[in-house]
């Protein structure tokens, strides 16, 4: 069985495939190099072996594997009408999404709560903060990212479907359960139940850190303490209110019965690329850390390339 994946006609989409085509495929090029860049950094950088540029690099491994599971299928798709994709390259798109997702979500938690410690307790960071702690930690992001979507996806690939033909761009859940010829009010609340947990348990976990994070910022009585401090957060702060902005979109509009379904479409490409482009871009941009090991590690690249 095959589904066929595909834009629904009425806003044009099919007339401004070959722009969109580029422009995904220079964002993909970029979140590739730019997510690949940080991980190379850490791995070959001593000085980056510490627990905030392990959930880094951790991080952009999530953003890869993400854009990696949607974006290529999206660019056939505008450039050679391959609309079609396998039921089983379907559901292992469907998990590997949703399960990378969520993992994703977790280490935005572990990074919070790796900001809290390094400024609330800065005495016993490194103790806190050891490396099996953070190992721990990552660790049980992924764990639940394994775990959590799996029962939907499963129930999911079980059902009959009455159709193949999928009004969206890749697999992602409702889409494909609308397909059956079943009643999935059941499975879609289920699927809800466990993205509304995940949202809210981050979500609550990154606030409480942030509060405790400010109350003890503004403790410091110099004006240039404060701002070092809030410094050392600042682009996890930018990453964790991208995603939430942009998975706070896709949720409101899926909800709404007024918006076309194009612009879902839209608006999920744009959710599936933002968090994994900003990411990079603000930890090279904004981290003196990532810059330095840069200009480090280029003496190195050209000392290579004349022997």
């Amino acid at each position: 069985m095959f589904f066929r994946c595909f834009s629904t006609p009425g806003m044009g989409l099919k007339e401004i495939y070959p722009d969109l085509a580029i422009f995904l495929l220079v964002v993909y090029i970029m979140v590739l190099i730019g997510n690949t860049m940080i991980i190379t950094l850490v791995l070959l950088d001593s000085k980056l072996h510490t627990p905030m540029y392990i959930f880094l690099c951790n991080l952009s491994l999530t953003d890869i594997v993400i854009t990696t599971s949607v974006l290529p299928k999206m660019i056939s798709v505008c450039l050679w009408n391959d609309v079609s994709i396998s039921f089983a390259g379907c559901f292992l798109q469907m998990y590997t999404y949703l399960a990378f997702q969520i993992a994703e979500v977790f280490l935005l938690c572990a990074m919070a709560y790796d900001r809290y410690v390094a400024i609330c307790n800065p005495l016993r960071y490194n103790s806190i903060m050891t490396i099996k702690v953070c190992v721990i930690l990552a660790s049980t992001a992924w764990a639940l990212g394994m775990i959590l979507p799996a029962l939907s996806v499963i129930l999911a690939s079980i059902l009959p479907f009455c159709s193949n033909q999928i009004m969206f761009w890749f697999c992602d859940y409702p889409p494909i359960v609308t397909l059956s010829c079943l009643d999935t009010t059941l499975l879609i609340d289920l699927a809800l139940a466990c993205a509304l947990f995940v949202m809210y348990f981050s979500f609550t976990v990154i606030i409480w850190s942030y509060c405790k994070i400010i109350k003890s910022v503004c403790k410091i009585a110099t004006s240039e303490g404060r701002k070092k401090a809030f410094s050392t957060c600042s682009s996890h702060l930018v990453v964790v209110l991208t995603f939430y902005i942009a998975h706070s979109c896709v949720y409101i509009s899926a909800k709404s019965y007024h918006i076309h379904p194009n612009v879902l479409i839209l608006i999920s490409i744009v959710n599936c690329i933002l968090t994994p482009l900003v990411n990079p871009l603000v930890y090279s941009f904004r981290n003196k850390q990532i810059k330095d090991s840069v200009l480090k590690l280029l003496p190195k690249l050209n000392l290579t390339r004349s022997d």
